[in-house]
């Protein structure tokens, strides 16, 4: 049995499509041939241990970095060609907040802001003012990193684009504040139609929110599919083997995780459960246990780099 993790997805309206996207940095390969595949309405977790090439992808659909080889669209629009109406449509949130105007408070930087979206919702900005607990009169180049993303994320929301990149969006955050923001996001989406590409370290807090997820691990797209595709494609099965037991060969790269002890195996893997089971059982092992994984347990294996 051969069952290779999906990279494309099925067909439907993108609000995001790449098409073998390679950047380098000097001699660093930062994205390798990936094509990503956003649909409309989605919100879609990026996933990817540091390097992986999260931040740059983000950066190549806002044309702040372009790539060697490759195209990029949002909406339809080539992000190269069209780069303005590009970002007028999207709400980005930057890993590392950085500011080349620090002498400005944030009140003003917030109306200077406003007046580049003709879409920028002054009632809500100022509820997102008071949830962030921005502090009007404070010079940026004094906040702190959690600060700074408050900030960040109400310039991201306020207009209400139907595209918000979003780069670690909790990074920074106190308990109290993250658990906050999470909440308005939440409430965003239920109020405003939006298509989501969200990256983070944080994957437990999403699981209620994210519906697709793709994986990047060493500036290649190792896997994207929608959250039912997971859950109905990858498995935990845990197996009572006997003494000498030589395991599955027909399994081959479906196996993303192992764990063994005495007597059992636990096993992550790909494919059809009916399928595997039947390997499992006529192998000699007994399948005592087959479970479906959490978003963060499946993402691990999801990483693992020695399937």
């Amino acid at each position: 049995m051969t069952s290779s993790l999906p990279t494309r997805l099925r067909d439907g309206e993108l609000a995001v499509d790449t098409r073998g996207l390679t950047k380098r940095f000097g001699d660093q390969v930062a994205l390798n041939d990936v094509t990503l595949q956003v649909p409309t309405g989605a919100v879609y977790l990026l996933v990817g241990p540091n390097g992986a090439g999260k931040s740059t992808t983000l950066k190549v659909l806002l044309d702040l970095v372009r790539t060697e080889q490759g195209a990029a669209e949002v909406f339809g629009l080539d992000t190269r060609e069209r780069a303005p109406e590009v970002r007028a449509n999207v709400g980005y949130v930057p890993e590392f907040p950085t500011w080349g105007y620090g002498w400005m408070r944030v009140g003003r930087l917030l109306e200077h802001h406003a007046l580049y979206y003709p879409t920028w919702d002054a009632d809500y900005a100022v509820k997102l003012m008071q949830k962030f607990d921005l502090r009007m009169d404070q010079k940026m180049g004094v906040l702190s990193k959690g600060q700074a993303r408050r900030v960040h994320l109400t310039m991201a929301l306020a207009h209400r684009p139907p595209l918000l990149l979003l780069d670690e969006p909790t990074d920074g955050l106190d308990p109290f504040m993250r658990d906050e923001t999470l909440g308005v996001l939440a409430d965003h989406l239920a109020a405003s139609p939006t298509t989501v590409v969200l990256s983070t370290h944080h994957v437990e807090e999403v699981e209620g929110l994210a519906d697709h997820i793709g994986v990047l691990r060493n500036g290649e797209l190792r896997a994207q599919m929608s959250r039912d595709d997971l859950n109905s494609g990858l498995r935990r099965y845990r197996v009572e083997v006997p003494d000498g037991w030589s395991g599955v060969v027909s399994l081959n790269g479906t196996v993303l995780r192992r764990v063994a002890a005495p007597r059992e195996v636990q096993w992550t893997v790909w494919g059809p459960e009916a399928e595997i089971v039947q390997m499992l059982t006529g192998s000699g092992g007994t399948v005592r246990e087959v479970a479906r994984l959490s978003l963060i347990d499946a993402t691990l294996a999801l990483l693992n780099p020695n399937d």
